[in-house]
């Protein structure tokens, strides 16, 4: 009886190991980034809105995300960025997302906050050498039309990928940015990157 039980534990115990070795390591983006910046721009790069080049450990540079995590916050209801952290897996696996986050200046990254996109009139840099338009009082943020294909993708693709909201106008210009705008080989090189990292391609970058 003794020998049943305890092969019924062992067994028990095997079926547990499977089943966590199976399941995909959680996420976390505090220590995901050494991975990325080491594993995506090893050597530096150039930023995403300004297009200025960086070297490694540029102290002027950070990571961006596409989507905004303040969204996700909202989404979950899981509270402030900090809460979520401590308390959603999902929202970690979020925020750790590499194909949501690209290298740029942290003054435009902190300008940027989490207004929209959009194309807004006139042609007013707002950043001396960065074609980078900000409206305030609508919340929208126009980048430069060479990375609009690249933010189309990302944004779309973090939607997909976890069941996140982008409201009907925003999505609609993002999958025409999307067509018009193909990959370039630095969006595909960083996409290539990422999935050597995390396992998995954006499937919007073809």
């Amino acid at each position: 009886m003794k020998t049943k039980i305890l092969l019924l534990l062992l067994l028990g115990l095997a079926l547990w190991a499977a089943s966590a070795c199976s399941r995909p390591p959680e996420r976390n983006y505090l220590d995901s980034l050494r991975s990325y910046w080491q594993g995506v721009y090893p050597d530096g790069g150039k930023t995403l809105y300004c297009g200025r080049k960086f070297r490694p450990f540029d102290r002027s540079v950070n990571v961006e995300h596409i989507y905004p995590m303040s969204w996700v916050t909202k989404k979950l209801g899981c509270g402030k960025r900090d809460q979520c952290r401590r308390n959603s897996p999902r929202f970690n696996r979020i925020e750790s997302d590499m194909h949501n986050m690209y290298a740029a200046r942290k003054d435009v990254n902190r300008t940027r906050g989490a207004m929209a996109f959009g194309i807004i009139k006139g042609e007013k840099h707002h950043f001396r050498g960065c074609d980078f338009e900000v409206d305030f009082r609508s919340r929208r943020v126009e980048p430069r039309p060479e990375v609009r294909g690249r933010i189309a993708r990302a944004m779309l693709y973090m939607a997909d990928e976890y069941n996140l909201d982008i409201y009907r106008k925003q999505r609609r210009m993002l999958e025409k940015w999307n067509k018009k705008h193909p990959p370039d080989q630095e969006e595909k090189r960083h996409n290539a990157a990422v999935a050597r990292i995390q396992g998995k391609l954006n499937p919007y970058i073809k």
